[in-house]
């Protein structure tokens, strides 16, 4: 879920773009965000995800194997971040995501019953699970892409910042803001649901783009330094907290500016500093993996083919035209070094 920044960031240091904008980019995709989006976009129209012929979904496989080498073609290389342990302070958001979860799964149930399709598509994106097996098949299936991996310590979202306050990546990649509270030098959003897109309950579509949210040009926008950003998202409430009642992103904005210090920004909005003293700490200050690299390797097509086609019943027509243009856009694109040149947005 994430803090809520968007109606705080000014339009400067939000740009909407095409993806060739990003073309030579390294950008750190949280995993566990992307193939949810993975799950929740590819599905049937009652909401049944993708299966092979004995039950188990793919639609996280094929969304993380089709897209990937969509943005490789693009010229956007690809690393993908993957959680390790949540803080224990974030027990009560996941008991909440299981309880709403549950919930879907009860009313999925009945809305199929009933044949109400699209209420039925509606739950079954609520009722989503990412299991432990699913994550395995997804990195088991980015190593026999050639597609770097990193596994964090902690968050996903704070190693994306990590590697990009390194400047070993561009940006992070998510669609929680979260990773601007990191400190992710640019934060890109939308890159796993780019394209046209049908809106949730209307029989409407739109077409969705990626965005790329500067920190650096936030911060000078807003007048305040991150630390006063990761106040603001205690005060609006986060994973990890729940925010101060009745505060809103206008109010917590003007605390953090008038008085200055975050804690006192904290305190003025009605929440005891005590209490998210180590939300604030691990905000800034994370636990990281440091000793990651990051190698582009050429696709290995047998064990890809074996994956998808042997094992999860994909086509194998369709996998082995993705397969040739994976292996031009190693050879294009991804073989390339790395341009920390940002004159695209300069």
């Amino acid at each position: 879920m994430g803090v809520n920044l968007r109606d705080l960031i000014p339009r400067n240091a939000r740009r909407e773009v095409e993806v060739k904008a990003l073309k030579g980019h390294s950008i750190a995709l949280d995993a566990y965000n992307t193939l949810y989006q993975f799950l929740a976009a590819i599905r049937q129209p009652d909401g049944t995800p993708l299966m092979d012929r004995q039950g188990r979904v793919t639609s996280h496989l094929s969304g993380l194997f089709y897209r990937t080498i969509n943005l490789a073609e693009e010229g956007v290389k690809p690393v993908y971040v993957f959680d390790g342990s949540p803080p224990r302070f974030k027990a009560r958001e996941l008991e909440e995501r299981a309880r709403r979860r549950r919930e879907a799964e009860a009313r999925l149930e009945e809305a199929r019953s009933m044949g109400v399709v699209e209420e039925a598509r509606k739950y079954a994106q609520q009722a989503i699970r990412l299991d432990k097996k699913m994550v395995e098949e997804a990195k088991r299936l980015l190593d026999a892409m050639g597609i770097p991996w990193v596994q964090a310590p902690g968050e996903g979202e704070a190693q994306a910042a990590y590697m990009s306050r390194r400047g070993d990546v561009w940006a992070a990649g998510s669609q929680d803001y979260d990773s601007l509270l990191f400190g992710a030098a640019r934060l890109v959003r939308n890159l796993a649901i780019t394209g046209r897109r049908k809106v949730p309950g209307k029989d409407l579509y739109v077409e969705v783009k990626p965005e790329v949210i500067e920190l650096d040009t936030l911060l000078r926008g807003l007048g305040i330094t991150r630390e006063q950003l990761v106040a603001i998202g205690i005060i609006l409430g986060t994973d990890y907290n729940e925010g101060a009642p009745g505060v809103g992103p206008k109010r917590a904005l003007s605390l953090v500016r008038s008085l200055g210090d975050p804690v006192k920004a904290i305190k003025a909005a009605g929440l005891d500093p005590a209490s998210v003293e180590e939300v604030y700490e691990y905000f800034l200050n994370p636990p990281v993996n440091t000793g990651y690299k990051i190698h582009y390797k050429p696709p290995d097509e047998d064990k890809v083919k074996r994956i998808l086609v042997e094992e999860h019943d994909f086509n194998p027509e369709r996998v082995g035209k993705a397969l040739e243009r994976l292996k031009k856009a190693y050879r294009e694109h991804l073989k390339a070094r790395q341009s920390r040149l940002d004159a695209w947005f300069t």
